[in-house]
């Protein structure tokens, strides 16, 4: 594979692991990053496992129009992964997560449209996105590395089209944890009922693990 795919919010934990396995297929992957002078947010791109003379990155931001024009001029995909993700508990959903979302993916499609070598473009949404979402103690869960090579199957399957799912088995709480505690014993596991927080990590170290 020698033509090159576009990956936008490259900077981010799902993109990071898609431009991996895209490079690691061959392809010749440019990602878009929002300030490319922030060194210390792209630094684990170039530590991908793949050949990085083939990755290639250049600066767009969602809220700018024609601003990923040069980054997909002359891809045959573009894996449009980047939304906005506050890192602090929005007030105003609407107006910092989903406005712009909606805004951010409208001025890729219009880049996407200038681009006569375009074949498919491939869009990224988790399942909270598109419903209203209700906690009840379950999740899906599903190994990143399946997200990002589904990605590239519908890519590279010329009959694929409309929306696909991409998850696994719905688990309490407290069976995520119970498994977790039996694969790694060495690890400080909560016992009895769980009440599970999130924190914001940064990519590059949760490509570590």
């Amino acid at each position: 594979m020698e033509h090159k795919v576009c990956v936008t919010g490259a900077s981010g934990f799902l993109a990071s692991w898609l431009m991996k396995r895209l490079l690691l297929s061959g392809y010749h992957v440019i990602g878009t990053i929002r300030h490319l002078g922030k060194k210390h947010k792209v630094e684990h791109l170039w530590k991908l496992e793949g050949p990085t003379e083939r990755l290639e990155l250049v600066q767009a931001d969602l809220m700018e129009q024609n601003s990923f024009d040069k980054a997909i001029m002359g891809c045959k995909a573009v894996f449009h992964i980047a939304s906005p993700v506050p890192n602090h508990i929005s007030n105003g959903p609407k107006a910092e997560i989903l406005e712009p979302a909606v805004q951010g993916t409208l001025n890729v499609l219009r880049s996407c449209r200038k681009n006569p070598a375009l074949v498919r473009v491939v869009l990224a949404a988790s399942s909270s996105a598109v419903r209203k979402f209700q906690w009840h103690g379950r999740m899906g869960y599903v190994h990143m590395d399946d997200v990002a090579l589904s990605h590239i199957l519908l890519y590279e399957n010329k009959a694929s089209h409309g929306r696909y799912l991409c998850s696994s088995a719905i688990m309490d709480n407290d069976d995520l944890v119970a498994m977790l505690a039996n694969r790694y014993p060495g690890f400080p596991f909560p016992k009895g009922r769980v009440s599970l927080r999130f924190t914001v990590v940064h990519t590059s170290a949760l490509l570590k693990l």
